[in-house]
Protein backbone atom coordinates (compact mmCIF):
# COMPACT_ATOMS: atom_id res chain seq x y z
CA UNK A 1 0.00 0.00 0.00
CA UNK A 2 1.74 3.10 -1.22
CA UNK A 3 0.96 6.52 0.15
CA UNK A 4 -0.63 9.00 -2.19
CA UNK A 5 0.48 11.95 -0.06
CA UNK A 6 2.89 14.08 -2.17
CA UNK A 7 4.35 15.64 0.96
CA UNK A 8 5.48 12.24 2.25
CA UNK A 9 6.82 11.27 -1.18
CA UNK A 10 8.81 14.51 -1.40
CA UNK A 11 10.15 13.99 2.13
CA UNK A 12 11.31 10.47 1.26
CA UNK A 13 13.02 11.75 -1.92
CA UNK A 14 14.70 14.48 0.14
CA UNK A 15 15.97 11.96 2.71
CA UNK A 16 17.28 9.66 -0.04
CA UNK A 17 19.10 12.57 -1.65
CA UNK A 18 20.53 13.66 1.70
CA UNK A 19 21.76 10.11 2.40
CA UNK A 20 23.44 9.97 -1.02
CA UNK A 21 25.03 13.35 -0.51
CA UNK A 22 26.30 12.36 2.94
CA UNK A 23 27.76 9.12 1.58
CA UNK A 24 29.50 11.04 -1.22
CA UNK A 25 30.86 13.63 1.20
CA UNK A 26 32.16 10.89 3.49
CA UNK A 27 33.96 9.15 0.61
CA UNK A 28 35.39 12.46 -0.59
CA UNK A 29 36.64 13.34 2.91
CA UNK A 30 38.24 9.91 3.30
CA UNK A 31 39.95 10.15 -0.10
CA UNK A 32 41.14 13.67 0.65
CA UNK A 33 42.60 12.62 4.01
CA UNK A 34 44.32 9.65 2.38
CA UNK A 35 45.84 11.93 -0.27
CA UNK A 36 47.08 14.39 2.37
CA UNK A 37 48.73 11.53 4.26
CA UNK A 38 50.43 10.36 1.07
CA UNK A 39 51.74 13.87 0.44
CA UNK A 40 52.90 14.24 4.05
CA UNK A 41 54.68 10.90 4.26
CA UNK A 42 55.63 10.66 0.60
CA UNK A 43 59.18 11.88 1.20
CA UNK A 44 59.74 9.61 4.19
CA UNK A 45 61.57 6.39 3.44
CA UNK A 46 60.14 3.51 5.40
CA UNK A 47 61.97 0.20 5.49
CA UNK A 48 60.31 -3.09 4.74
CA UNK A 49 59.99 -5.77 7.39
CA UNK A 50 62.55 -7.91 5.55
CA UNK A 51 65.10 -5.07 5.54
CA UNK A 52 64.51 -4.41 9.23
CA UNK A 53 64.97 -8.09 10.11
CA UNK A 54 68.16 -8.28 8.02
CA UNK A 55 69.69 -5.27 9.79
CA UNK A 56 68.60 -6.66 13.16
CA UNK A 57 70.42 -9.93 12.40
CA UNK A 58 73.52 -8.01 11.29
CA UNK A 59 73.52 -6.02 14.55
CA UNK A 60 73.15 -9.18 16.64
CA UNK A 61 76.07 -10.79 14.78
CA UNK A 62 78.20 -7.65 15.28
CA UNK A 63 77.43 -7.70 19.01
CA UNK A 64 78.46 -11.35 19.26
CA UNK A 65 81.71 -10.67 17.38
CA UNK A 66 82.45 -7.69 19.64
CA UNK A 67 81.94 -9.85 22.74
CA UNK A 68 84.25 -12.52 21.29
CA UNK A 69 86.92 -9.90 20.55
CA UNK A 70 86.64 -8.49 24.08
CA UNK A 71 87.20 -11.97 25.50
CA UNK A 72 90.21 -12.55 23.24
CA UNK A 73 91.73 -9.18 24.21
CA UNK A 74 91.19 -9.93 27.90
CA UNK A 75 92.89 -13.32 27.47
CA UNK A 76 95.84 -11.77 25.61
CA UNK A 77 96.21 -9.04 28.27
CA UNK A 78 96.14 -11.65 31.02
CA UNK A 79 98.82 -13.68 29.18
CA UNK A 80 100.92 -10.56 28.70
CA UNK A 81 100.63 -9.60 32.37
CA UNK A 82 101.58 -13.13 33.44
CA UNK A 83 104.74 -12.98 31.32
CA UNK A 84 105.72 -9.51 32.43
Amino acid sequence: MQSENPLIADFVKLMNSAAGTLAGATKEARDSARERLRETFGGVDFVSREEFDAVKQMAAKAREEAEDLKARIAALEAKLNAQG
